[in-house]
């Protein structure tokens, strides 16, 4: 890991500033009526009325299974696949399809409604107004979970290209992600950075993509950076996102 204290000079050609969602710029935070709320919705979706605990135990043996597998394998498979064929595989094909994305939602919110994680507002708006493009990519089951989170959020307009794994089909660290990030830029992979709070997925994915920085977010409250046996270490090491305004400096006009 290099030091804070002297940021590298190549930060200098960073041009653009991607970021994983998902521990990095929100957390997920129990909330009971968005929690229970979304119990109630399922259960109506399903037609069902009271279910044992066992009934939801289930479900999560399976969602945990595709993830597994999914994961092993690199790929998103879409949320009508992932319902129809893995958590709820005895219901009628025909009723579990039009409201999959939907279930989607649904079944992350049972964890628990999403915050921006400290500073993620005053940062992003910092790093737009100095001149960074900005972007996500993320690996996500939902087509509907994020972005309806940017809007939430009033996030949005800071980003110039979304990229989820639901859409693209190939999950992080897969370097297509981040290929079809620096498609849509139309940037070379060494003037991007990328921020993500997993060594495994995010700083292993950029820098197949080639980027020119990885940082890993490690909060103290969280502690990631040796939890994964990895040969690829980050760039940097931030304890929180406002470090970020620390390494990024205004860029000069071009």
């Amino acid at each position: 890991m290099k030091s804070m204290k002297n940021i590298p000079e190549y930060v200098i050609n960073i041009e653009a500033i991607l970021f994983d969602i998902n521990g990095t710029l929100r957390m997920r935070e129990p909330h009971e009526p968005t929690q229970q709320g979304a119990i109630k919705r399922i259960l109506e979706l399903l037609q069902m009325d009271v279910v044992p605990d066992s009934f939801w135990e289930e479900l999560v043996r399976r969602q945990k299974a595709y993830g597994a597998w999914a994961q092993q394998n690199l790929v998103q498979l879409s949320e009508k696949e992932i319902w129809t064929n893995w958590i709820l595989p005895d219901f009628p094909r025909s009723q579990i399809e039009p409201i999959a994305d939907e279930l989607m939602v649904l079944w992350s919110e049972r964890k628990g409604w999403t915050v921006p994680r400290p500073g993620a507002e005053e940062m992003l708006k910092a790093l737009k107004h100095r001149g960074y493009r900005l972007g996500v990519i993320s690996n996500s089951m939902s087509t509907l979970d994020i972005p309806r989170c940017l809007d939430r959020f009033g996030w949005s307009d800071y980003f110039e290209v979304v990229i989820l794994s639901s859409f693209v089909k190939f999950r992080k660290p897969s370097p297509e992600p981040f290929f079809e990030a620096l498609r849509i830029l139309n940037i070379d992979p060494g003037k991007c950075a990328y921020i993500g709070n997993r060594i495994a997925k995010d700083l292993v994915g950029c820098n197949s993509a080639g980027f020119g920085l990885g940082i890993l977010l490690d909060p103290p409250e969280n502690s990631r950076s040796v939890e994964e046996d990895t040969s690829i270490q980050p760039d940097l090491i931030i304890k929180s996102l406002s470090e970020l305004l620390d390494i990024f400096k205004t860029r000069e006009a071009t």
